[in-house]
């Protein structure tokens, strides 16, 4: 009989968590990223990915909380992911992503630099990460950066790389330009694949720290937009549909 009681409250946990994705509002503790209903004060916004399909494994919640506030959204993509040979076809595949993410295709940029290669054992230079980011900042007149935290949600180095090469342009900054930047914060492996239930989760940890949960207001166009990374698709494609958290950098 107990056995029944935990499946049936565990049946309850899931449609509530379900129609939180659905039908609730974003919660969060506070952030220039607003959800007052007012206009945003920061436009010009930078999503820097290591990779093709990280915009749609982990960011599309983020992606499409901002297109639909008028956010003028920019992708940095890094490499072209051709760690297995099919970085010409992973291009493709990030485009037409992003055609079902409503980002102007126009307004994203894959780089191919001999120094910036996918795979494990590329370590990235955080100097020539920093310089890029300051030239695409400086282009687009950026006001926020958004990326991966030190650990790269999945552990991916060219992903702590990225991370890294942010936290240098941040702290050299010669331009003098105000910029904002929030980081994916990485969870561990039981919360990454308990779905929707580990909203209340990041909801709670939101509260208590400077951070933002972001619940996902089209999880269709979030799952329509992994499902063009056919030659990437991964049970790890799943967990991010649900919700993001984010934090601004420390």
């Amino acid at each position: 009989m107990a056995w029944l009681v935990v499946v049936l409250s565990l049946v309850v946990i899931w449609i509530a968590s379900l129609c939180k994705v659905f039908y609730g509002s974003t919660s969060f503790s506070r952030g220039a990223i607003s959800d007052d209903g007012k206009p945003p004060q920061k436009k010009n916004v930078l999503l820097v990915i290591a990779h093709p399909d990280d915009e749609s494994m982990f960011f599309s919640p983020t992606i499409n909380y901002l297109t639909d506030r008028a956010y003028n959204l920019h992708i940095l993509c890094l490499s072209t992911g051709n760690a297995d040979g099919m970085g010409n076809i992973r291009i493709d595949e990030l485009y037409r992503a992003c055609a079902m993410l409503k980002v102007p295709l126009k307004q994203i940029k894959v780089l191919d630099y001999p120094n910036l290669q996918d795979g494990f054992g590329q370590v990235w230079s955080c100097d020539l990460l920093a310089k890029i980011l300051e030239d695409e900042v400086t282009d687009h007149d950026i006001d926020m950066l958004i990326t991966f935290d030190a650990y790269g949600v999945s552990g991916h180095c060219n992903h702590r790389d990225v991370h890294h090469g942010v936290l240098k342009l941040l702290q050299n900054n010669t331009s003098g330009r105000n910029i904002e930047a929030w980081e994916l914060v990485s969870i561990n492996i039981l919360r990454k694949y308990s779905g929707p239930i580990e909203i209340w989760l990041s909801i709670l940890c939101g509260k208590r720290t400077l951070s933002k949960v972001i619940i996902n207001e089209h999880p269709w166009k979030s799952f329509n937009a992994m499902a063009q990374h056919s030659s990437q698709w991964v049970p790890e494609a799943f967990c991010f549909v649900f919700k993001l958290y984010i934090r601004e950098y420390a």
